[in-house]
């Protein structure tokens, strides 16, 4: 179920290098989103897990790249990461609140990595 009054996506775009996944939306919001940050932010269970317990810190991702974007019905996308990892379904509006919300969901990245004596890099 979407939200009918919630933005509504006009244009995915993948950068030349596979890296950055601009998103554009009806309202004006433009987002761009590294492969990185969305990778290691991905709905899936793999990432998230099935509850908040669950949730994993995923590391070792500064280099990976888009290699497709598939859709999912009219309400999201699957995105295809250069590690094989596809399990995650973005929706319209969990692009938005990555957009939104980046600086506090990459800043709890960053310290999770720290936390857990983890690196960005490989």
């Amino acid at each position: 179920m979407t939200d009918k009054t919630a933005p509504w996506p006009t244009e995915l775009r993948v950068s030349k290098d596979r890296r950055v996944l601009s998103v554009a939306f009806d309202s004006g919001e433009r987002h761009d989103l590294s492969a990185e940050y969305l990778r290691v932010c991905s709905p899936s269970a793999e990432v998230k897990g099935h509850a908040p317990s669950q949730k994993q810190t995923v590391p070792g991702k500064r280099q990976v790249e888009i290699m497709k974007i598939e859709p999912v019905g009219n309400y999201a996308v699957r995105i295809h990461f250069d590690d094989m990892h596809n399990s995650g379904i973005f929706s319209w509006t969990y692009f938005l609140e990555l957009g939104r919300d980046r600086q506090t969901h990459w800043d709890g990245y960053l310290g999770e990595l720290e936390q857990k004596g983890l690196r960005r890099d490989r």
